[in-house]
């Protein structure tokens, strides 16, 4: 019985270290993404956009893009900033799609490809998606994905 438990020790022990290593690195990619998304609003408040204080942040994966639902109000005007921390390598590309799945949107794309400002004014009220995935053009990896709202 001793050994196993020793071996339930180390093993408890090195999946802690490891965690406690992973976890610095997963918060400054998100804070890295927000940061990058966050240099996209000023332009837009420009525009006369306002900006929610909140944002979006989640992992976006090569195989795997992400889909954020969305309550949009017919009348407005709204501004997506939509980024990837900058030297991922990662490039984006985003659509608002409407009830029935169709896309849409005017995309302003980074040149580099690790951000862009997607705008869409919605036909109705309601349950909108904005999806985001990673394009060829980029390195293809896990990296964190940030997104804030603006209106008008």
């Amino acid at each position: 019985m001793k050994p196993f438990t020793t071996f339930l020790t180390r093993s408890l022990v090195l999946c802690a270290m490891l965690m406690l290593t992973a976890a610095p690195l997963a918060a400054a990619d998100t804070e890295a993404a927000e940061a990058t998304a966050l240099r996209l609003v000023p332009q837009q408040e420009k525009e006369g956009y306002e900006f929610r204080s909140e944002l979006w942040t989640n992992e976006l994966t090569p195989d795997m893009g992400r889909a954020v639902r969305m309550q949009l109000f017919k009348g407005n005007e709204y501004a997506f900033c939509i980024a990837v921390p900058e030297k991922s390598g990662v490039a984006i590309t985003a659509a608002v799609l409407d009830f029935e799945g169709k896309p849409g949107g005017e995309m302003l794309p980074v040149k580099a490809g690790w951000g862009l400002v997607l705008f869409y004014k919605p036909k109705k009220t309601g349950q909108y998606v904005v999806a985001v995935r990673q394009t060829d053009e980029g390195k293809k990896k896990k990296t964190s994905c940030a997104i804030v709202t603006g209106w008008k």
